[in-house]
């Protein structure tokens, strides 16, 4: 049986994943059958949870839409800080209670992102299936250098980081997700990301130095590895750093 044949054309970053071949031009894709769009997709080399819009023929898809021949598709990446409605999104909405898990090679930027306030669960042990668990059970969203990890059929919510400098790739996660407006400092610990509390000073008082008692009045403290934290010289160095994020971004 002579094969089916299919235009693909894939639209931003998602250029990154294809073959240089094939990257920012139509793709001829040569079939049997009538496969799930998702899996042709994956096939030229791009995780399904780094897409968020599949137009067939001018019309708005879902991964379950069966290809047939002729078909003309493009595909688009996630769009967090756009409104697309009414196009069909791949997925019910964003992550906007949002929550991260990164991999074993993204620990500097899992402390980056607890100092701007996001929930980022993170262990140098962890293995894929490990990973993948936890975020589809505490609906976080992956954050990898390996995009091999992204093509579990699990994952829903997933980002590729591409730069391998810890500061990069949080500037690179915080425009790629539209994350400026969610930005609270001192809500997570840099270590183990527990929550971080408000103290009574008396509570913490035989842990402190000398010279933090003397000039610092008030505390706080991680629910969860205990840490204490004041506004001394390192807070004040997290908020110069928070502050040339947002410059960078205005300018």
């Amino acid at each position: 049986m002579k094969p089916h044949l299919a235009n693909f054309r894939f639209y931003e970053e998602l250029n990154e994943f294809l073959a240089a071949e094939h990257c920012k031009q139509t793709i001829e894709y040569r079939f049997k059958g009538q496969p799930a769009i998702k899996d042709p997709i994956e096939v030229l080399g791009v995780p399904h949870s780094e897409v968020d819009l599949i137009v067939v023929n001018g019309e708005s898809v879902g991964f379950d839409y069966r290809l047939k021949h002729a078909d003309r598709v493009a595909v688009y990446p996630v769009f967090e800080s756009l409104d697309i409605s009414p196009l069909q999104r791949l997925r019910p909405k964003p992550l906007r209670k949002t929550a991260f898990i990164v991999d074993v090679n993204l620990g500097k930027l899992a402390r980056r992102l607890r100092m701007m306030g996001f929930d980022t669960a993170y262990g140098n042990s962890l293995v894929d299936g490990e990973i993948v668990d936890i975020a589809v059970r505490e609906k976080r969203i992956i954050l990898t250098r390996d995009r091999r990890l992204l093509f579990r059929r699990a994952i829903t919510h997933g980002y590729w980081v591409r730069s391998d400098d810890p500061d990069t790739q949080l500037r690179e996660v915080m425009q790629r997700l539209d994350l400026y407006q969610q930005i609270k400092p001192l809500r997570f610990c840099l270590e183990c990301n527990g929550k971080i509390e408000a103290v009574d000073r008396e509570q913490v008082w035989s842990s402190l130095e000398p010279l933090t008692r003397r000039y610092y009045s008030e505390f706080f403290r991680c629910s969860r590895c205990h840490k204490v934290y004041w506004e001394g010289s390192h807070v004040a160095h997290m908020h110069d750093a928070i502050r040339q994020m947002l410059d960078l971004r205005q300018g």
